[in-house]
């Protein structure tokens, strides 16, 4: 402070024709210094003869105290006397209250920047699990608050939050020691002076509780007192913020002047200088010491007092007495009709009140020598910029505070941290980063899961359910995937559906071609044996026509199931029904005619009589035509309007999509089942009529059975088809029309094929007409 005073005297373009004075006040003790300041504010005697100077005048400006307690303490004296106060060291968060300290001003950044610092530093290293202590003052508690308010917003838990102080009981101490020995956290947020850090360090030590890092406030992080206690090793590692380092060009110089003749009512300046010359100023004392010569100097003697290397809050000091001298420069400078008070109005200079000081320091704005920018905001807090501090054991047991980081509060979120290329040692007796966390990071495919009844940051991993994923770690939900995604087996990604159909080469499919094609050959078989016996009686009595078109509507009925197999179309939705429509109703259509033909010639009532001119070979095909054509114009129908199409099934499979033939219209699918069910059974009911035909011609008799087969595999088709899933929905028509194909084949031509081939000698006129039927059928 002196030699900052001294600087701006000699400096001829600031304060111009006023000299700044001092008065020092060295007294410990809260009362001590409240007295001091009561003194400061009730006028001091004149110290200068010049004239210009009034005989009594108050205190412009007091700087100090270096701690946030005391000055709590006069600061709510001094501020009803509008004096200002800037402190270098005070860094309680509740001093930034303008309405309790509203002359309040500081060098250093408020403890409120500090403590969110400490918790972004916390949350950088992915520390979420923490303790906390304070020192049980105001100071403490508003910085460990401050702490915990911005740690959580974080995502970071505090597993307990203590405080003791020096001067309390003991217990406190022991009862704190005994909650960091059961607790899981590991890393300790100590918001307190250097006093109870070494306390809480020696207890530690002595209890042989390891593995611990500290992350401490700036009262204590680089206090070279640390190492006065035993098992200061605890804090090995320590991290914390402290102001930034400075250089102050000619202080050292201004130090080693140092002579106790400077000074001669000054106990420190008397004890250093006998402590470092080992000699004694006052000859009368009883020592053992050597009197001083005189010709002592400091010039060449390496101490911690003339060491400038780490000008800290030192630098604060330096810039305290530079803001009062640049507010009571601008001050004096003022210009009428541009000041800041009524009407643009200036100070009176011969009569300086304490409150246009302060008025003043509130708009200072000034860059030190080294382009450090100073300047107070609204609160008369500084700006934030801290370094990071890693505390590491040097030579000879001691410990030094590494700059490994910097913090500028004033950057983007993004950026304030800035860290050097220095490695960190971490705690003692650790070795690497430690981790402090509640519970384990989830990985991906999990999420959290919060545990009952306790902190965020204490959570289970479960796994995504089937269809959702988590593709980073630490997730609180599960995501969706799309509609035609699912989840992988680790649930982190999203892979597309598998699409299935009833594919040729798959073991179902392949078995449904080998039966359609088995049916196409065994019908080509019977058709071939049908042509080559087709002068035959028994080919001649069963409507060789008829019988011809039904094999050929039946290689059609076998080949159009070939339809349904395969990755649907659009065309080939459309085919398949359309062709199992028609070709059914004209394989009905067949038999219905072989059915009528054959009630008809048994059923005359008048012996002799040719009732078969009223459904002779052109009537029958005109009937197989006229049925036929319905059910064509009942699929053109279906077609115009609502076609079937290929449809991607979502919802049936949540890990598949099935892909199907949406029918588009379902009367239209129903209206051709129900045709052709309503011809399967006006053919079953007109075969059931002739079922008492001659034995020896039981053409009737196998087609009720074959329609009997056919309406049984149809009837049962209905509840099938609605209940079977996906690709098997299509496996079942395909089953059902080879079924009912199978069954009318056999049926109605196996037996006939067993005789032509097996029985020539019942292939004859005679034996099928028998020895009962007096019946000519014509064909």
């Amino acid at each position: 402070m002196i030699f900052a005073i001294n600087e701006i005297n000699r400096n001829p373009d600031m304060l111009p024709n006023v000299t700044l004075g001092y008065r020092i006040y060295g007294d410990c003790g809260t009362m001590d210094i409240l007295r001091a300041a009561l003194t400061l504010v009730s006028g001091v005697n004149k110290e200068v003869s010049d004239d210009n100077c009034t005989q009594e005048e108050m205190v412009q400006a007091i700087l100090g105290h270096s701690g946030s307690k005391p000055t709590i303490a006069f600061q709510q004296v001094v501020g009803r006397f509008h004096v200002p106060v800037i402190s270098h060291f005070s860094t309680c968060a509740c001093l930034s209250n303008r309405k309790r300290y509203p002359t309040f001003f500081r060098t250093i950044p408020s403890d409120y920047y500090q403590s969110r610092a400490l918790a972004k530093l916390v949350r950088l290293f992915s520390w979420t699990w923490i303790g906390a202590i304070a020192v049980d003052n105001e100071y403490g508690h508003n910085g460990i608050n401050a702490f915990i308010q911005t740690a959580q917003e974080y995502g970071v838990c505090i597993e307990y939050s203590e405080s003791f102080s020096s001067s309390g009981p003991p217990e406190n101490l022991q009862r704190i020691i005994k909650i960091i020995r059961h607790a899981t956290s590991r890393v300790i947020v100590a918001f307190m002076s250097h006093r109870e850090i070494k306390l809480l360090a020696a207890e530690l030590y002595q209890q042989n509780l390891t593995g611990l890092q500290f992350v401490g406030s700036d009262a204590w992080i680089t206090d070279h007192s640390l190492t006065d206690i035993e098992g200061h090793s605890i804090l090995e590692g320590s991290l914390g913020f402290t102001v930034s380092r400075a250089q102050i060009p000619g202080l050292e110089e201004h130090l080693r002047r140092l002579h106790p003749s400077q000074f001669p009512d000054s106990q420190f300046v008397r004890d250093f200088w006998e402590d470092v010359f080992d000699c004694s100023l006052n000859e009368s004392a009883n020592t053992q010491r050597k009197s001083c010569s005189g010709s002592e100097s400091l010039q060449n003697v390496e101490s911690q007092f003339t060491d400038v290397s780490e000008l800290r809050f030192t630098n604060n000091v330096y810039k305290s007495v530079y803001a009062a001298a640049h507010a009571l420069d601008n001050l004096i400078k003022c210009e009428d009709g541009k000041g800041p008070f009524a009407s643009g109005s200036c100070a009176d200079i011969k009569h300086i009140q304490p409150w246009q000081v302060v008025q003043y320091l509130s708009t200072v704005n000034f860059t030190t020598g080294e382009g450090e920018r100073v300047f107070f905001d609204k609160n008369g807090d500084s700006p934030a910029r801290y370094e990071l501090i890693n505390l590491q054991m040097a030579n000879k047991g001691t410990m030094k505070g590494v700059t490994v980081g910097l913090y500028d509060a004033s950057l983007a979120e993004s950026h304030q941290f800035i860290m050097n290329n220095v490695p960190v040692v971490w705690g003692h007796r650790l070795t690497e980063v430690p981790v402090s966390v509640c519970s384990e990071s989830c990985h991906q495919g999990t999420h959290k899961v919060l545990q009952k009844g306790r902190p965020i940051c204490c959570y289970d991993c479960i796994p995504c359910p089937a269809g959702e994923i988590s593709n980073s770690t630490d997730s609180i939900h599960c995501m969706k995937c799309p509609p035609e995604y699912w989840s992988n087996d680790q649930r982190d990604s999203c892979i597309a559906k598998t699409i299935e159909f009833l594919a040729y080469d798959e073991i179902l499919g392949t078995l449904l071609v080998v039966f359609s094609l088995v049916g196409v050959f065994l019908t080509v078989i019977t058709t071939l044996v049908f042509y080559c016996h087709i002068e035959t009686p028994l080919v001649r009595a069963n409507n060789s026509e008829l019988s011809f078109l039904l094999l050929f509507s039946l290689t059609l009925c076998f080949l159009c199931s070939l339809t349904f197999i395969g990755r649907p179309s659009e065309w080939s939705c459309m085919l398949r029904h359309t062709a199992f429509g028609i070709t059914f109703v004209l394989c009905i259509s067949c038999i219905l005619g072989k059915t009528i033909v054959v009630l008809m010639a048994f059923r005359a009532t008048l012996p002799g009589r040719n009732v078969m001119k009223w459904f002779g070979p052109a009537q029958q095909r005109i009937s197989v035509l006229v049925f036929t054509l319905i059910q064509v114009v009942i699929c053109i129908l279906w077609l115009t309007i609502n076609p079937p199409f290929p449809f991607k099934n979502l919802y049936l499979y949540e890990d598949r999509i099935i892909l199907e033939c949406d029918l588009g219209s379902a009367v239209g699918f129903w209206a051709v089942l129900g045709y052709i069910g309503l011809l399967a059974m006006l053919c079953f009911i007109l075969a059931f009529l002739s079922r008492k035909l001659p034995d020896n011609f039981n053409e009737a008799k196998l087609i009720t059975f074959s329609m009997l087969i056919f309406c049984a595999v149809w009837i049962t088709f209905i509840p099938a088809y609605v209940s079977s899933p996906g690709k098997f929905t299509v496996a079942v028509e395909i089953f059902a029309i080879l079924a009912s194909s199978f069954g009318l084949l056999f049926c109605i031509f196996l037996p006939k094929c067993f005789i032509i081939m097996f029985r020539p000698e019942h292939n004859t006129k005679k034996h099928i007409m028998g020895k009962t039927s007096n019946n000519d059928i014509h064909y």
